[in-house]
């Protein structure tokens, strides 16, 4: 019997056009690196002495990782293996496994993250090592990973075989659990890319703000660091806001980190600039057409296109010969300075 889950994720194209971009073969990335376990408990690798917008780990953007929610985990965690990793995975995807369960537990020092339960596997291979008869064992993992709880006759048990109390209540609080292999399935992923953002950064960002940002505006995050954090600001103060600028927020977050690492953005370019990947430069990246926002990739892409037939003699030209782009999206590459050097007309005064 062949089971398969066909999961929809950005990882495994994150991960293609890093290599891509670099050449090397990322399923032979060693998953103990030093360096790259350092970020999910320090900024320091990656050349960022403190920061009190990214906080006291480097696992900004990375997959599983990225979010204020689990960066908290690994500061109450400390991690310092692959394998807590998994388990750190394993509780952010859980229902009341981690809040008000397994963080209580670490934080008030009754267990350790090794000990807590964290993915749903962890219940039949602790009570079988206990003691516990394995298919009840399995019968008490199904039941609690679905939200059912235990019955009476189940606790009795598990207390008759030395399982400790906090154990037992700590299975009565979960209403879902993750399956330990899509856990080591994500956290491999995970800590690939994580890899390429400690030693081959460009190409890092690169692929985050070509597939995974959903909200990155050239207008705001490609003029300086200054602006950005301005944005995150007044994004901040603002009692309620959209989803668009959630996502915003998190992409002003990593352009932050992206400036404190020192790169920069370069200008879109009419004659440089992708439709919608961004490049490696030499200081750091350039944007490509569809980071203008309303800009739309099929006008992108006509642009693209016509510009190997020759360069544009001025914004008139680049419109007649460019059918998908039309006055709105001239304005649009206008309010950018991408069309700076271009006269509006073609013609010639010559009086």
């Amino acid at each position: 019997l062949l089971k398969l889950d066909m999961l929809g994720h950005d990882d495994p194209t994150i991960i293609r056009m890093l290599e891509d971009l670099t050449g090397l073969n990322a399923r032979e990335i060693p998953l103990d690196d030093p360096e790259t376990m350092s970020i999910f408990t320090s900024i320091s690798a990656l050349g960022i002495d403190e920061d009190p917008l990214l906080g006291k780990t480097g696992s900004v953007a990375v997959p599983e990782f990225g979010t204020h929610f689990v960066r908290q985990m690994l500061i109450d965690t400390q991690p310092t293996t692959f394998d807590e990793l998994v388990r750190i995975s394993g509780l952010s995807h859980g229902t009341d496994v981690w809040l008000t369960n397994a963080q209580d537990l670490v934080r008030d020092g009754t267990a350790t993250l090794k000990q807590v339960i964290c993915a749903r596997d962890d219940i039949m291979l602790y009570l079988i090592d206990k003691g516990v008869e394995p298919k009840l064992s399995f019968t008490i993992m199904e039941s609690v990973r679905k939200g059912k709880g235990l019955k009476p006759d189940w606790e009795t048990e598990m207390l008759a075989h030395d399982v400790p109390q906090w154990y037992v209540d700590s299975c009565k609080k979960i209403k879902y659990m993750f399956p330990k292999a899509h856990a080591v399935a994500y956290v491999m992923m995970a800590f690939r890319i994580a890899w390429f953002k400690v030693h081959h950064p460009k190409a890092f960002y690169a692929a985050y703000f070509s597939i995974r940002a959903k909200a990155f505006d050239a207008a705001v995050m490609t003029n300086g660091d200054a602006v950005v954090l301005s944005k995150i600001e007044e994004l901040n103060s603002m009692e309620k806001i959209s989803q668009k600028d959630e996502n915003m927020l998190v992409t002003l977050e990593v352009c932050h980190e992206f400036y404190r690492r020192g790169f920069t953005f370069d200008p879109i370019d009419l004659y440089r600039s992708d439709t919608k990947n961004f490049l490696i430069t030499e200081n750091g990246l350039i944007p490509p057409f569809t980071a203008i926002s309303g800009l739309g990739e099929v006008a992108a892409q006509n642009i693209v296109e016509e510009r190997e037939n020759g360069r544009f003699m001025s914004q008139e030209e680049l419109q007649n010969r460019c059918k998908r782009v039309s006055k709105g999206v001239i304005e649009m590459l206008e309010a950018n300075n991408v069309l700076k050097d271009i006269p509006n007309s073609s013609q010639v005064t010559l009086f």
